[in-house]
């Protein structure tokens, strides 16, 4: 196969491209325009049956004064004429027909909006579907006009290579550097703290006896029990053991209760849906979104209580996270906080989305949705 054969079969590839796109630009514009002329007529018919609905109370009211009348004729007809007698059956009738014809019309103005409110969640989903469609052959026709060959180029060249390296290097370097520091400033400084006080414990014996003695064991027993818990920590951050094991809802289950009973914050979990296992690297990423959120949440809020809910369907998981903490503006950027940017970065990794609504003084919310049938 030659160049002028390549580049044949890449023009007609970009024609039937381009073609597509601009088909599924014209589904996507149809549907918005019947999605409009939907969403009017709904308004419309929420009118008419609020409408339909007030006459049907006030055509109510008549039949039953209407039946009222009719129940006083009949018990004493001599009191009254037989055109009395007529006009109060006859009345009683036409307000019983009228009120079952606006029962029947309301009937199917509810029916007409619940279709139409059917019909505007489909339309939504495919105008959304044909604009991802329109952006992913958008790419596609962009990837196909370039030059593979430079492309390929670019590739291969060896400084691109090398600057790649790097930046693995640089993050490899910053993870070293983070953890270091969170064992000196931590586990370390207590173990330092464990050997200083233990020399002094046979000092206050001699000088301040064993009841002293004892009270500094016991004050050594709670640090030596802190700084355990600080290196476990550690480890689970590196990587909880248990999500191989386990998955991903009993591992959140049972980190959530450890986060519970180490901060002094109720943390309620609810999970909806199979506790099925998802692929390694979802099961990963979804453990660290909630791990990254809850801890936002506890240190920069400052909450008493926090909700995590984690609902998988068939083609999405969905994580929501909500506190009663202080809450803050999320328009407004904060300097040297870096754990939205971190999870933003994580989620766009896997094609996911994630909405934060939060006011001060009024908690946060979090919701964060994973496709599960993205590759």
């Amino acid at each position: 196969m030659n160049e002028k054969s390549l580049d044949l079969i890449l023009d007609k590839t970009l024609e039937t491209v381009d073609a597509s796109r601009e088909q599924i630009f014209q589904i996507g514009e149809q549907s918005r325009q019947e999605l409009s002329a939907l969403e009017r007529e709904l308004i419309e018919v929420r009118i008419k049956v609020g409408s339909v609905i007030d006459q049907s109370d006030r055509m109510r009211l008549h039949s039953r004064m209407a039946r009222t009348r009719l129940l006083e004729v009949s018990r004493d007809f001599a009191k009254y004429s037989n055109d009395e007698v007529r006009a109060a059956y006859e009345q009683a009738n036409d307000f019983q027909v009228k009120l079952a014809v606006l029962e029947q019309e309301e009937l199917q103005l509810r029916e007409r909006r619940d279709q139409i409110e059917r019909r505007l969640g489909n339309l939504k989903d495919t105008v959304e579907r044909a604009e991802q469609l329109a952006s992913q052959m958008s790419v596609v026709y962009n990837f196909l006009a370039s030059d593979l060959k430079v492309i390929g180029d670019v590739i291969e060249d060896a400084k691109e290579k090398q600057a790649f390296g790097l930046q693995i290097i640089e993050a490899q370097e910053a993870e070293r550097k983070k953890l270091s520091r969170e064992i000196h400033d931590g586990p370390a400084q207590m173990m330092a703290n464990v050997l200083l006080r233990s020399d002094l414990i046979e000092r206050i014996y001699r000088e301040k006896g064993i009841e002293e003695a004892l009270n500094e064991i016991r004050d050594l027993r709670k640090m030596v029990k802190s700084s355990l818990a600080e290196v476990r920590r550690i480890i689970y951050d590196l990587r909880p053991m248990a999500l191989d094991d386990l998955g991903l809802i009993p591992t959140l289950a049972k980190y959530l209760k450890t986060f519970e009973d180490h901060n002094g914050v109720i943390v309620e979990f609810t999970h909806v849906g199979r506790a099925q296992r998802l692929p390694q690297q979802l099961e990963i990423a979804s453990f660290r979104l909630v791990q990254e959120a809850v801890q936002n949440a506890y240190k920069h809020g400052q909450p008493t209580e926090i909700q995590v809910k984690i609902e998988i369907k068939p083609t999405k998981v969905i994580m929501i996270i909500k506190d009663n903490g202080k809450g803050f503006n999320p328009k407004v950027k904060k300097a040297g906080s870096f754990g939205l940017i971190g999870m933003r970065e994580r989620i766009n990794m896997i094609k996911g989305e994630m909405n934060i609504q939060s006011k001060p003084n009024q908690g946060t919310l979090v919701i964060i949705g994973i496709p599960l049938n993205e590759k």
